[in-house]
Order: structure tokens, then C-alpha cells, then sequence
């Protein structure tokens, strides 16, 4: 195992300590594993929560700041934050008119989510949960009942974040949150596994022509594992399983996401087809992201999200936004 690590056991710290030094605009409490905005919370605007395994950068820290989250919870490394982490971060940025928080669909997350939720309302602060289960590959995995929560977390906290930046109340921005996520789903592929530093070897084993369609942001196994194909008949079989379950007409924000260990030419050379299968379904993808969003440490691969945007959606979407990760219209 080959990693720019100090120890398995300090990778997260240290890593919330880089965080701190180079974005002074985050306040990052490394002990507790917390990242809020600096300068604290806002009165009267409803703050935005999430949080997860740490492995996944940027989700969630690189997504706080302006526009979009007030507070992330990393965890260990593919490991759910627990709930005293998400209490605290949800007590940080109450600025008194409510927490939403962001939950991806693994049974850890939303158990200690809910947990946080009902310790934070004995406490007198009104906590709403919007659980993202966008991913369409399997119903029930290794980690989750029911549908996993994949790329349109980021979606999901772009766009109810700019709404509460527009003071708008605790049930609007859950209600938009709610409709973002129902508009969106997510399938990924791996052409590789990642190496766990605690485990210090491949999660699991690929044939040098093989790859594994529907994977799981932690490695876990999709719905079949097939031989590779180019890059156009992959597109294909992401999005065949997103329009089985969604129409995919009209305006179109599309996500092309890397996996950690996927450069750009080929993330862009994906979504290139991506774009053709969707305008051949009657898609116009007016708006887009390609990169790495919500990574699974090295692994090679891409995932791609699609929501049907509404011009509402639309307008929210364009709407400025200040993260280390995500940044425009300021």
C-alpha cells in the first residue's frame, strides 16, 4: 500500500488539519470532527447539515461555505460520523429558524442522523432529515435498506442551500430538498478497487478486463460485473438503468463524477457520451459538473447523476455559491 499518509489511525486528523490551514474561510474542529463555516451561524437562516465517512472528498466539507452547507461531519474512513459529532455540529450553526440535515441512504448515517435529530430537538432546536437515495443500481446493498444516497447529495446541497440563503423557512428548504432528490438518479461503475488505509489492501479484486457495473461508493458490489467496453457502451449501461427509472426529456442537470482515480480526459471524454445518449432521449443538458464530487479514495471509474431540472431548480442552481469545492457567482 503506497499512500501520502502519516498512519492509518491519524489520516483523518491530519487531514481536518490541512483543511484548516488552507481554508481559513471553514472553522474546523479536528478532535470532534467537525467543519463549520467561520464566523458562526446566521440568525434567523436555516442551517444545512451532512455528513459521512471521511474518503469521499470533497463531500461534505468541501461543500461548506456560502450557498450550500453550514456544518460536515467526516467520519473514519467509509465509516458513518456518530451522532454526538452531528449533535454538535447541528448545535454550532442553529441560527434559530431550524436544521436541515442531509442523509445519505446508509443504515449508519441514518441512524445516527436520527439520533443527533432527537437529542438536538430535547435541546429545543428544530431538526428536519431529507434522506437521498438516488442511486438506481440496487435495491438493498451491504450497507443500506433500500436505494444507496450517491451523487445527488451534491445536488441536493446545492440547491436547498441556495434557497436558504434566500430565507426561506425550515419546511421550504426540506420541501425543495424532498423534490431534488426525487428528480435525481445515479449509477457508477469501477474499473478498479480502492485500498482502505486501516486494511491495507484492494476492497476487492478486478480482472485487469473486467469492471463492476453499479458499484457502491465503498466498494460495494453493484448489480454485475462485466468485461470492459468503450467508454460509450458504459455511458450506455449507467444511463439505460437511469431512464428505465426516470424519464430523462427536457432540461437536464448532469453530473459526471469521478471516483478518485480517474483523470479528467477520460471524465470528459464520458461526458461527451453521456450528452449524446441524453439528447438522443430528447435530454438538453443545460447544466453540468465534471470532476471528482463524491470520491471513493483511488478508485478508477465515474458515476453520472441526472435531475430534471425546473426553471425554479434552475434559478437555485445558478445561484451563487462560495466552497473550497463548488464555487461561482461572487
Amino acid at each position: 500500500m503506497k499512500k501520502l499518509i502519516n498512519s492509518p489511525e491519524t489520516v483523518v486528523t491530519d487531514a481536518l488539519e490541512g483543511v484548516a490551514a488552507a481554508h481559513p474561510s471553514l472553522s474546523v474542529d479536528a478532535e470532534n470532527k467537525v467543519i463549520t463555516r467561520a464566523g458562526g451561524p446566521r440568525p434567523g437562516k436555516v442551517a444545512l447539515v451532512s455528513g459521512g465517512g471521511s474518503g469521499h472528498e470533497p463531500l461534505h466539507g468541501g461543500f461548506v461555505g456560502y450557498g450550500m452547507l453550514d456544518a460536515a461531519c467526516p467520519g473514519e474512513v467509509f465509516t458513518s460520523p456518530v451522532p454526538d459529532q452531528m449533535l454538535l455540529a447541528t448545535k454550532a450553526v442553529n441560527g434559530g429558524a431550524g436544521v436541515l440535515h442531509i442523509v445519505k441512504n446508509y443504515t449508519g448515517d441514518v441512524l445516527n442522523f436520527q439520533m443527533a435529530a432527537e437529542m438536538a430537538e430535547d435541546d429545543g432546536i428544530e431538526v428536519i432529515p431529507v434522506v437521498i437515495n438516488d442511486d438506481v443500481a440496487v435495491q438493498d446493498s451491504l450497507y443500506t435498506a433500500g436505494r444507496r444516497g450517491t451523487g445527488a447529495t451534491v445536488f441536493v446541497e446545492k440547491i436547498a442551500g441556495a434557497l436558504a440563503e434566500d430565507g426561506a423557512d425550515l419546511a421550504a428548504v426540506a420541501a425543495v430538498a424532498r423534490e431534488v432528490n426525487q428528480r435525481s438518479r445515479s449509477f457508477g461503475v469501477a474499473l478498479s478497487s480502492c485500498i482502505v488505509p486501516a486494511a491495507g489492501k484492494p476492497t476487492f479484486e478486478l480482472g485487469e478486463a473486467e469492471v463492476e457495473l453499479g458499484i457502491g461508493i465503498h466498494g460495494e458490489p453493484g448489480r454485475a460485473r462485466a468485461g470492459l467496453t468503450p467508454a460509450r457502451e458504459l455511458a450506455a449501461v449507467a444511463l439505460d438503468a437511469v431512464a428505465a427509472d426516470m424519464p430523462v426529456g427536457g432540461d437536464l442537470l448532469v453530473m459526471v463524477n469521478g471516483m478518485g482515480g480517474t483523470p479528467l480526459i477520460e471524465l470528459y471524454l464520458m461526458f461527451n457520451e453521456v450528452r449524446k445518449y441524453l439528447e438522443a432521449q430528447g435530454g438538453n443538458v443545460v447544466r453540468n459538473l465534471v470532476g471528482n464530487y463524491i470520491t471513493s479514495l483511488e478508485m478508477q471509474g465515474f458515476s453520472v447523476t441526472v435531475c430534471r431540472l425546473t426553471d425554479a431548480l434552475t434559478r437555485l442552481w445558478d445561484a451563487p455559491v462560495d466552497t473550497p469545492a463548488l464555487r461561482w457567482g461572487r
